[in-house]
């Protein structure tokens, strides 16, 4: 009988869910990539062997200190952006909604600034020409989430006060919010010394390194909620998807959906960038490659996005340590770098129509 109403309905689940599958074994493969690449080459059997307790201490010692703490933070960051992108994308009924595009990145960035340069973040030297170290960094993470999420706040009030602003409105507020706050950090960094604008300059470059596990532990907490809320919403969001008379007379409240879901959205990402550093283009790209295989039912886009960030940003964190290898260079810039002609080619084939 089920075949009789919907031909062919559970050969489209069985292929959504074979893609699934495939998003996440490239993540995983991604992750082995990263966890043997690095100043200490390991070959995947000597990264497995370490996993499972074996091989030599070294192996272990850079795996379970250095790699994996890296790898978990690629994780979390991406899929909080994936799947912020992908709401994002759909309540605004805006293709090119993102954490970066809506002012959040950029607002972190001003934030971050602050905490360097201003409220006492702080910085000394550690060793090298350009090497500097941030003594407080919990300091400037709270400006950081805190900044970056005053950007989607303003965009949120401002589409109270003019109910009549579309999508499109509330994105352009969302860019030009992002030049004040560059504009800030560049007021900022005229008045910083040079120790201090160098921190600025590599805390905006993006960095996968440095977190702890109870800072590995909150980012994951908070996917985990952010993840669990949009799943439960997925069918507002489907809705809202068709159209928003349509999602009205389904009895969704597009408004308050829009609304919560960008204030979840952007405390996900905000809280992701204001650990890690700018990463750009992920919250574009990834769902809008993953629409391209699951299309737009949100109980498949929301985990692909998800997976499907991570493992775009773990294979930019290799790109980064073997393009010129033994030098390693900013995982923001190279996920910009490759971000931006990827999504350009997913626009031209199609990948945003119904975004």
């Amino acid at each position: 009988m089920k075949g009789q109403l919907h031909p062919g309905w559970e050969g489209l689940q069985r292929r959504k869910l074979a893609c699934l599958a495939a998003v996440l074994t490239i993540l995983a493969l991604a992750a082995l990539l990263g966890a043997g690449t690095g100043s200490i080459r390991l070959s995947p059997g000597e990264v497995l062997s370490a996993l499972f307790g074996g091989g030599d201490a070294t192996a272990r010692t850079v795996l379970f200190e250095i790699r994996l703490p890296r790898i978990a933070a690629g994780v979390l960051v991406g899929a909080a952006l994936g799947m912020s992108g992908a709401v994002m994308q759909c309540v605004l009924n805006n293709p090119l909604a993102s954490a970066s595009t809506l002012g959040v990145s950029q607002g972190a960035a001003f934030g971050a600034a602050i905490g360097i340069i201003a409220f006492g973040g702080g910085v000394t030297a550690a060793g090298g020409d350009y090497a500097v170290q941030i003594d407080n960094p919990y300091i400037v993470t709270l400006c950081a989430f805190v900044f970056g999420s005053a950007s989607t706040a303003v965009i949120l009030a401002v589409s109270r006060m003019r109910r009549d602003l579309g999508p499109g409105a509330l994105v352009l507020a969302g860019v030009a919010l992002s030049s004040l706050f560059s504009g800030g950090s560049a007021l900022l960094q005229y008045f910083a010394d040079d120790t201090q604008l160098g921190a600025v300059v590599f805390w905006t470059f993006g960095d996968l390194d440095g977190l702890t596990g109870g800072e590995l532990a909150l980012l994951a907490a908070a996917d985990a909620l952010a993840f669990v809320y949009f799943m439960l919403r997925r069918w507002d969001y489907n809705a809202i998807r068709a159209g928003g008379d349509t999602a009205a007379s389904l009895g969704v409240n597009v408004r308050a959906a829009t609304l919560a879901g960008m204030a979840v959205c952007t405390a996900a990402s905000a809280l992701a960038v204001s650990f890690v550093g700018i990463i750009s283009f992920i919250g574009l790209v990834a769902p809008h490659a993953m629409r391209r295989f699951v299309g737009d039912d949100y109980r498949w886009l929301l985990p692909c996005s998800a997976a499907g960030g991570a493992a775009l940003l773990l294979l930019a964190d290799w790109a980064s340590r073997v393009i010129i290898a033994p030098v390693e260079l900013p995982v923001g810039a190279i996920t910009s770098f490759l971000g931006a002609p990827v999504f350009l080619a997913l626009l031209l084939k199609g990948g945003g129509r119904n975004a």
